[in-house]
């Protein structure tokens, strides 16, 4: 009987490939965050892998452990040998909007504040963890409510969201990660579309994602010293030894006042998570799994709220493609495997070792997968007639893209970039438009994709409701905030350029509206009928 049992819950060929597709999936996403945070923004690398990776694994630890007894229970309830846990994991779109977005510009927000580089580091990460916070009590209210927020907001909308982030954020800035280093890169990624969108058989039934690392780092550490591997070759450096528990910890709440300017984009993170959830779970019980939604939902908030507390700065939520997990033949034993080996590396250090020998270029190619993923999943999740209202939803991030690159002191220095922001040479300042433009991109992703929706489906009074929730929250600066960094403002307390970009952009929402409803009071020729 105990035989049986054991038989029912694990699959050892099952569970290691699910193991080893989840652990690069994490690794890779805690290699961009140290990428971002210490190559991009200069973070010292220390507080990154001895405050930050530790708690940060410890959620995705929390988190693992549930799945894996929630699979179990599910299986002794259900008598059936098949069920495949859910998988959870360092959230990608989240994780790398946050350090592009909120970590990495707060850094040096603080040091320009006055803060010495250790002062400004601290800050930043009890940043991180307040917004871990409060991303999780976001989450957790909502788990009670995640079915009324799907209906609430149309799918083009949030999948359009997510996917704007992941094509410009998720996508774009890790191919040029993989093209930094060409032949390692481009081929990683080759295998990894082979195998996994083309559904090509590797030699040995290799799982693909693993295949493509192991073949990138022979190729990366063959070709690199022979000159052969491209500029961004690095050859790699000593392995440290780092150890670190992950302690609860109130840091957190020295970073609650920080988080105020960016709750525009904190917000839209753990709202995007819960539909997210509620999405997967359903996809986890097309395919035979019928878990709660209220406890994935629950389970990630409760995650990411032990991650915030012990030093975590990334949110854990169920990744996507748990039926692709019961196709490996993984069971209730991979989320197990994955949840110890993430949780254990971010104490004794080697997680930080593997994301300081393994090159980003290897790794990006998964990232590059995953944003190709979702962005077509929010065309094929979305009904066929809102497909435009999807690509519309693109612009905004666009925006966010070009306001992070021409922000950066490396290209535009801080007082020319200022300069350039308030210009009025020729009319309305084109950097200030698309800084203003970009600003809450999430929240405006959204509203843009509902809005459209809106109107191609007729319902010209949910059209109308949106573009007046557009032209409140312009106004107050929750979407196309005036300021540089996207606070929010009294807009009474602007003046000059911004004050009239604030106004100019609410205006716009608002005269919309109107003509919208002066629009929807035409008869249809064919029926007589008002278009309301």
């Amino acid at each position: 009987m105990q035989s049986s049992q054991v038989q029912r819950r694990w699959s050892l060929a099952g569970d290691l490939n699910g193991f080893f597709g989840l652990v690069v999936d994490n690794l890779a996403v805690m290699a961009f965050l140290a990428t971002v945070m210490v190559g991009l923004f200069k973070f010292p690398a220390d507080i990154v892998f001895t405050r930050m990776f530790p708690g940060t694994a410890l959620g995705v630890l929390v988190g693992d452990l549930i799945y894996t007894a929630m699979a179990v229970r599910l299986s002794k309830r259900t008598g059936r040998s098949d069920v495949t846990a859910m998988p959870l994991g360092i959230d990608t779109p989240t994780t790398i909007g946050l350090a592009l977005l909120v970590l990495g510009p707060a850094f040096t927000r603080f040091k320009q504040g006055g803060l010495d580089e250790h002062a400004a580091a601290i800050a930043t990460w009890h940043l991180g963890m307040a917004s871990m916070m409060v991303m999780g009590l976001l989450k957790f209210v909502l788990s009670f409510a995640g079915s009324w927020v799907g209906r609430v907001v149309p799918r083009a909308g949030l999948l359009g969201s997510i996917a704007a982030i992941a094509l410009m954020l998720i996508g774009f800035l890790p191919i040029v990660e993989v093209m930094q280093v060409p032949i390692v890169g481009f081929v990683s990624l080759g295998i990894v579309l082979y195998s996994v969108v083309a559904k090509g058989a590797l030699p040995g039934k290799v799982p693909g994602v693993l295949a493509a690392v192991l073949l990138g780092l022979a190729l990366y550490y063959t070709l690199g010293p022979m000159g052969l591997a491209g500029p961004g070759y690095r050859p790699p450096g000593a392995v440290t030894l780092r150890f670190a528990l992950p302690l609860p910890s109130l840091g957190f709440v020295d970073g609650l006042a920080s988080t105020v300017p960016y709750l525009p984009l904190i917000l839209p993170f753990g709202l995007l998570m819960v539909i997210g959830g509620i999405n997967v779970t359903e996809s986890a019980r097309v395919a035979g799994d019928d878990y709660s939604t209220r406890d994935v939902l629950l389970t990630e908030a409760f995650a990411t709220l032990v991650a915030g507390l012990c030093g975590g700065v990334a949110q854990t939520t169920p990744y996507i493609g748990q039926p692709a997990y019961k196709k490996m033949g993984a069971r209730c034993g991979y989320t197990l495997l994955t949840g110890v080996f993430v949780g254990l590396g971010g104490i004794f250090g080697y997680l930080s070792n593997l994301v300081e020998l393994v090159p980003l270029a290897v790794l990006a190619p998964i990232l590059v997968f995953v944003s190709i993923d979702i962005t077509a999943q929010a065309f094929e999740a979305s009904p066929g007639r809102h497909a435009a209202a999807v690509v519309f939803s693109f612009f905004p991030a666009i925006a966010r893209l070009l306001a992070i690159e021409l922000g950066n002191p490396a290209y535009v220095s801080p007082d020319h970039f200022n300069e350039l922001l308030i210009s009025t040479a020729q009319g309305m300042p084109e950097l200030g438009v698309i800084v203003a433009l970009g600003n809450g991109f999430i929240i405006t992703s959204m509203i843009w994709a509902g809005f459209l929706a809106a109107m191609v489906d007729k319902r010209t009074g949910a059209a109308i409701a949106t573009l007046l929730a557009g032209s409140v929250m312009t106004f107050f600066g929750v979407i196309h905030s005036v300021e540089q960094g996207g606070g929010l403002y009294l807009p009474w307390s602007l003046s000059g350029v911004p004050r009239t970009l604030a106004f100019q952009f609410t205006a716009a929402y608002a005269v919309l509206a109107v003509v919208v409803a002066l629009l929807s009071l035409q008869r249809d020729d064919a029926g007589g009928q008002s278009r309301t």
